[in-house]
């Protein structure tokens, strides 16, 4: 299982930090540190940039916001800090936070430091070697969806979340707000998006209700035990965490599962579990979700649909960046590529009103 544990790299070029200046903030502002600091960080992600912090026997982790990004509501922080120490003391999967830093020059932006939860990760590519039975990868799956629908039973209010929830209708609001992203970002001519983002505008469904939802919930956000696959210990990356419909939670959830017979462009970015013999297919997932929360699911299709655009505009967010020279991150250079994917994806679940098997 050694093999399966998340790991760390060598900080990429562009990307570093000021290790003196964050080794003497670190020092006088978390006085049980002891030990010199080492800095790694985790390759995978494409938003905020995530390091790991050795001082000592101590793994802490730190969450910054990409370099070169002028989105700040995307990469709030502070916002994010806020949420986990609300959050911890009620579900302890998610990261407890240790400290949050507003100055800008101690490396250049404001970040925050959390405890490290380590486990397993599982991604896009099988490790080498593992072999999972389909009962594993069945358990592994219903896990999955029930810990979505503990994230969504959570009393938000009383943890003191209440501010985060906006008046008017969230799922309006969504899909108006990430159309306009699209338009904010766009650098191609990709019809199959301009489509898409006017089937959603006409059919835009009134709010199911009010939960908190994580907004990124997929496997490569998850933390899985060790010595049982089937537990979650940990979920990580509450960026977009908000209070909204968490059907539109569920939806995203559902754009980032593939299926065995989907396209292999789509898969190369997605879990390879969901692919495996025993796991279950999107709306298996849903009706998991249906039969556990008690609620009911409304047009799938919408919700889908919607899920497979915001991905496609995180997408090209990220390429945009890119092609303005905001970012060399070499894994940007063909983003492009995946937009017009998923569209492509999205205009053909349209055309024939199925999420998947």
């Amino acid at each position: 299982m050694t093999a399966l544990l998340d790991a760390t790299a060598p900080v990429r070029e562009g990307e570093t930090l000021d290790q003196a200046a964050l080794e003497s903030y670190l020092m006088e502002n978390l006085p049980d540190l002891k030990g010199a600091l080492r800095i790694e960080q985790f390759p995978s992600g494409h938003s905020n940039l995530t390091y790991l912090l050795r001082v000592g026997d101590r793994d802490l982790v730190l969450r910054r916001p990409p370099f070169g990004s002028k989105v700040k509501s995307a990469h709030d922080m502070g916002r994010e800090f806020t949420v986990l120490s609300a959050l911890h003391p009620i579900y302890p999967p998610a990261p407890k936070p240790l400290l949050y830093c507003e100055d800008e020059s101690v490396i250049g932006a404001k970040f925050y430091v959390m405890e490290r939860i380590q486990g397993v990760i599982l991604r896009a590519r099988a490790p080498k070697g593992w072999v999972a039975s389909s009962q594993d990868a069945r358990e592994i799956c219903l896990s999955f969806v029930s810990n979505l629908v503990r994230m969504h039973n959570l009393d938000w209010e009383s943890a003191g979340l209440g501010k985060m929830r906006r008046e008017g209708q969230y799922t309006d609001r969504q899909v108006r707000g990430w159309v306009e992203r699209y338009a904010g970002s766009r650098t191609d001519d990709i019809p199959d998006i301009e489509s898409v983002s006017g089937w959603l505008l006409e059919r835009i469904p009134p709010d199911s209700g009010a939960a908190l939802i994580h907004n990124d919930y997929k496997f490569d956000n998850i933390v899985l035990d060790p010595t049982d696959l089937s537990r979650i210990v940990g979920v990580l990356d509450w960026e977009m965490t908000t209070i909204g419909d968490p059907l539109m939670d569920l939806g995203t959830t559902l754009g980032y599962w593939a299926e065995p017979e989907d396209a292999e462009d789509l898969k190369v970015v997605q879990c390879f579990l969901t692919t495996l013999p025993g796991s279950l297919s999107r709306m298996e997932v849903a009706r998991e979700y249906e039969r556990l929360s008690g609620r009911k699911l409304g047009d799938l299709t919408f919700y889908y649909v919607f899920a497979l655009l915001k991905l496609a505009v995180i997408v090209q967010q990220i390429y945009y960046r890119y092609v303005q020279g905001l970012t060399r991150d070499a894994r940007f250079a063909t983003m492009i590529e995946m937009v017009r994917t998923l569209g492509r994806k999205a205009a053909g679940v349209i055309e024939t009103g199925r999420i998947g098997r």
